[in-house]
């Protein structure tokens, strides 16, 4: 069901959640001002694009664990990526990175205290079905592996 398992393997999700955001931080450090104008592929987001959409993703993501816990039969609304990254244009990197890494903060807070029985509070996904809580953590921590693994092929280049 989770759209970025293959990115998530067997690995184990707060350590995924607590770890990923200081190694964007460090490639963010290296890549500077210029080098976060660059993406991985000719018609993809850049490095600054990829920083709001991870931003823009904690943000609905936390949103949507927090309403599963604490709203009995929550139907989660799906959002249209491309039409949010159009609705923010004067995001830089910097502060979408600041925007991300605060609210993971706080994200990660909230998945490292849930119960057993919040964690299997299941809610109906529009396009995925049935989902748990621990299903939406574990969608944020492969979603952000799978673009930081954008974000290490353009440190990459040359």
């Amino acid at each position: 069901m989770n759209p970025y398992a293959a990115s998530l393997g067997d690995r184990d999700v707060l350590t995924v959640l607590a770890s990923t955001p200081e190694r964007i931080r460090m490639l963010v450090s290296t890549l500077g001002p210029g080098g976060v104008l660059r993406s991985h592929a000719p018609g993809k987001w850049n490095v600054q694009q990829l920083l709001l959409h991870l931003a823009q993703t904690e943000l609905a993501f936390g949103m949507r664990a927090r309403m599963a816990v604490t709203t009995p039969d929550y139907v989660i609304q799906p959002f249209d990526q491309d039409r949010w990254m159009q609705v923010e244009p004067g995001t830089d990197a910097a502060m979408a990175l600041t925007a991300y890494e605060a609210m993971r903060a706080m994200n990660l807070a909230f998945f490292r205290h849930l119960s057993p029985e919040q964690r299997r509070i299941a809610v109906t996904h529009p396009e995925r079905g049935r989902i748990d809580v621990w299903e939406i953590a574990a969608s944020l921590a492969g979603h952000e592996l799978h673009h930081l693994a954008q974000i290490e092929a353009v440190a990459e280049q040359p």
